[in-house]
Formats: structure tokens, C-alpha cells, sequence
């Protein structure tokens, strides 16, 4: 995994940049994602791994299948992509794609796991909290786990903050045992 993030990261900071100086990262994310998808699909997969295709064959293919919905800067890069044999790395270039373009537009897609539902009013207070914390805007994803016991495991990047019962217990055990 490392391995392909390595690989992807100039593509993914070459396309934020086209798309940074045309003034058109929400369309250059949309088009991106729907390639993604598409280069997923089983049957493209497939087709796009034979050895018979060549790299504006492959270009061709996934451009065709997006339609209208990407741009001729969007297919230019899907070209270059096939031409180096790395249409494959789509769905880490989007994902590194929209990390950059997160940090741009200084927001931060933070998840909150819980055990019990989060109210409206706390979700905003955590929210608020955050927002001072990582100076960015906040994007809050909550979920729920009942293993958690109580508390909330906060994920921002790579911040972790693992303010749940279960993780408590479990520095309470490792503590004891050393």
C-alpha cells in the first residue's frame, strides 16, 4: 500500500496543480472520482490489464466510458496515466487528490466513533471544539460501535484520540502487567 501512495503521490500533485491553476478543483475532483470508479469497475479492470491494449487504447476506453463528464485537461491526464502504465494507481490518486485539496481549502474530514448515538448539540460542541483545535473547518462523520463500551475514538489524519472506555480498560491492563 505504501508502496502504490509512493507511486501515486506526483500524479495526484501534478493533477492538484492543473486543476488548482485553472481555478476548477471541484471539477477536477468530480471527473477524478468518476474515473476512479470507473477504472474499478471488474469488467474495465480486466480489460485494462491485457497486455494486447496499448496505453491510448486504455486512455481511450476510460475516457469513452466517462462521456462528457470529464474534461479534455481530465482526459490528457488519463492519457499520461495510461501511457506510464499507471491507470491502475487511479483510486490512490484520488484519495491523495482530495487530501491536497482538503488542505487547500483548509477543512478536515474528522470521523467519530461512538457507543451510543451522538446528539445534535454535542456533535456541534465537538465540532466547535475541533475546529479550534486543528484550525481547519471540521467535516463530522460519526458512526457507532457498541464494542467501544462508552466514550468516543476521534480520527482526524493522523491524529487519533481515543477517549473510549475500551481503550481506557485496555491501558488500565497494560499498565498492570508491566
Amino acid at each position: 500500500m505504501a508502496e502504490l501512495t509512493t507511486l501515486a503521490r506526483p500524479y495526484a500533485r501534478a493533477a492538484f496543480e492543473a486543476a488548482n491553476e485553472a481555478d476548477s478543483l471541484n471539477a477536477w475532483s468530480n471527473a477524478m472520482r468518476l474515473t476512479a470508479v470507473v477504472v474499478s469497475e471488474p469488467s474495465v479492470k480486466a480489460a485494462l490489464a491485457s497486455p494486447s491494449l496499448t496505453g491510448e487504447e486504455q486512455a481511450s476506453l476510460v475516457s469513452d466510458l466517462c462521456g462528457d463528464e470529464i474534461t479534455r485537461q481530465v482526459q490528457n491526464f488519463i492519457r499520461i496515466l495510461a501511457e506510464n502504465k499507471r491507470i491502475s494507481l487511479m483510486q490512490e490518486i484520488v484519495v491523495l487528490f482530495e487530501a491536497l485539496k482538503a488542505n487547500q481549502e483548509k477543512k478536515v474530514d474528522v470521523n467519530v466513533t461512538t457507543a451510543f448515538p451522538l446528539t445534535d448539540s454535542i456533535e456541534d460542541k465537538l465540532a466547535k471544539s475541533l475546529k479550534e483545535k486543528l484550525q481547519r473547518d471540521v467535516i463530522l462523520h460519526s458512526e457507532i460501535d457498541k464494542s467501544l463500551i462508552g466514550g468516543a475514538i476521534v480520527r482526524a489524519g493522523d491524529l487519533v484520540i481515543d477517549g473510549s472506555v475500551r481503550g481506557k480498560l485496555t491501558k488500565l491492563a497494560e499498565s498492570m502487567k508491566s
